[in-house]
């Protein structure tokens, strides 16, 4: 029947996902994953269950449960076929490597030869920590943005803020003191009476430069609530963030009056009607910002050398041969979190985003924009128009497609050209499917050895566009080969060559929209002066 065989699919879920999970996951915690790999609820209702528990109660075979600390946990219960992946899991570690592994970048590191189905273990990055989605960084930074918080009181702050709890152990983290440790350079922990008092670095920043500069007069510091310019306040604040930490104060206070000057004047232009006295108005399509990017391309970042590693985020998963990776650096998270937060500061203020707006004749394929998702603002491209109210977009920083409301659309300013592309489109190495395309296990299992962890990249080449490399986890006490473990478990043929994408041969966005590193004009952005336009 329909049911057995909808159960017999789920088994097979069921026991992948716990398998990944060493310590095992409540019901609760299913559930998120179940949604989370699959795109859609346990097919409770399908199958005539009321709760997860009663599911998987119904599966002896595939989930043991057990209580801790007065909480139920699920285990797998491994098979034939899963024996492999459960050992390997098993044998990882609580403890991370020493950051000090990260200077075995070598040139002359071993690497895996095509004579060796699987590579042999070399000295590599530590990339155990676990590793915060870039958006839930900043969702924990704009929290603390506006004043410090304790501790005790952060997992009620965010639930209010956001709508959701602040689930850290989803992200591979222990404890919430993990989780600090892994913010440390923008989130400081400070002891007080009332507890552990956590302050966003920026904040304690500009607390200091304002009790550095006593003599400023109030018309020169910025306000503690934005007031009537908001758009530019808050993109004077957000250059001033973006500065390092050890910046002058002086040289912030100078900087600081010359970008409110410089933006505030912008903002009276907005406000001034733009009307002659004397002639008659009739009605005209909005006119687009001179900032506003129509023509132009992002870029990709520089291509990476052969046989170099790297340490990586998987970002977003179709299948082992289609996915995308964001490069670990402290200058490349931060300068995506720092665009992040000035995007939103800038389009949730109502005059920037009536400014921004698209006409319909700009709603086209091809055509670079932002997007609002969740108060969040996102650079995409325009892949198709759905109908008269939606478009399908790709994210240029993350590597998926969304149809998302037309009406949600801004035009990119200028300013956010500058940062390349930061997703970076990417197939296993030396793998191709058993048969033909990838199984849904396969792609199961794969999506789970990618979660929510800094790995090592180890470049092979490029093939069109798309990097090809392996992946390799040291968080355990034996490096694991992704490829080798697709390969042990029968998912995958360790072919020894790189096969061209299928996925990527039907469509890669990125291929279409970005524009390759060095061949672009724009590579490093010069924003126009405007200023001509403006006064004209």
């Amino acid at each position: 029947s329909k049911q057995a065989q909808l159960m017999e699919v789920l088994k097979k879920e069921v026991r992948a996902m716990l398998i990944a999970a060493k310590a095992g996951l409540t019901p609760e915690e299913l559930e998120e994953q179940y949604m989370a790999m699959v795109c859609k609820p346990l097919p409770l209702n399908d199958l005539g269950f009321q709760s997860t528990l009663e599911l998987v109660t119904q599966m002896p075979e595939v989930v043991r449960i057990c209580s801790k600390n007065g909480a139920l946990i699920l285990k797998a219960i491994a098979d034939d076929s899963t024996k492999g992946i459960a050992k390997l899991v098993a044998n990882q570690k609580v403890k991370t490597r020493k950051a000090s592994k990260k200077s075995a970048t070598k040139a002359n590191a071993p690497f895996p030869t095509k004579n060796s189905k699987n590579p042999q273990s070399f000295q590599a990055l530590s990339a155990g920590t676990p590793v915060l989605p870039a958006t839930v960084k900043a969702e924990l930074q704009d929290l603390l943005s506006s004043s410090p918080l304790l501790l005790a009181d952060l997992g009620k702050a965010f639930l209010r803020r956001f709508g959701r709890a602040f689930q850290y152990r989803q992200y591979g983290f222990l404890s919430m003191f993990e989780v600090l440790r892994s913010m440390a350079d923008s989130i400081a922990v400070e002891q007080t009476k009332a507890g552990s008092l956590l302050v966003l670095r920026r904040y304690l920043v500009r607390t200091i430069e304002q009790e550095e500069v006593p003599q400023a007069s109030a018309a020169e510091m910025p306000p503690l609530e934005p007031v009537c310019e908001t758009e530019s306040f808050h993109q004077a604040a957000d250059l001033v963030d973006s500065e390092p930490v050890q910046t002058q104060a002086v040289d912030l206070g100078g900087h600081l009056k010359q970008v409110m000057h410089d933006e505030t004047s912008e903002c009276h232009l907005l406000l001034i009607p733009l009307q002659h006295q004397g002639f008659e108005q009739f009605p005209s399509t909005p006119e687009i910002p001179p900032d506003a990017v129509q023509d132009r391309r992002l870029c990709s970042l520089p291509p990476l050398k052969r046989r170099c590693l790297v340490g990586v985020i998987v970002e977003f998963v179709v299948s082992p041969s289609q996915f995308y990776i964001h490069l670990c650096s402290t200058e490349t998270s931060s300068k995506l979190q720092d665009l992040m937060f000035e995007m939103r500061h800038v389009y949730s203020h109502k005059v920037a985003s009536d400014k921004y707006v698209m006409p319909e004749s700009a709603v086209r394929p091809g055509q670079l924009c932002c997007v609002m998702v969740s108060t969040w603002w996102y650079r995409v491209i325009i892949h198709r128009v759905i109908n008269d109210q939606e478009v399908e977009v790709f994210y240029a920083d993350y590597g998926h497609l969304q149809i998302v409301q037309k009406s949600s659309l801004r035009f990119l300013k200028w300013h956010y050209l500058k940062l390349p592309a930061q997703a970076i489109p990417c197939s296993l190495a030396w793998v191709k499917p058993m048969e033909g395309t990838w199984s849904s296990a396969a792609i199961l299992l794969f999506k789970h050895l990618c979660r929510f962890k800094e790995f090592v990249g180890i470049v092979d080449e490029y093939v069109d566009g798309v990097l090809y490399l392996f992946l390799c986890d040291t968080s355990t006490k034996e490096d694991i080969y992704f490829h080798s473990v697709l390969g042990d478990m029968g998912y995958a043929d360790v072919c020894g060559e790189n096969i061209p994408s299928q996925e990527f041969e039907e469509l890669n966005p990125s291929a279409l929209y970005i524009q390759p590193s060095g061949k672009q004009g724009n590579a490093e952005v010069v924003e126009p002066d405007f200023s001509l336009q403006q006064e004209s």
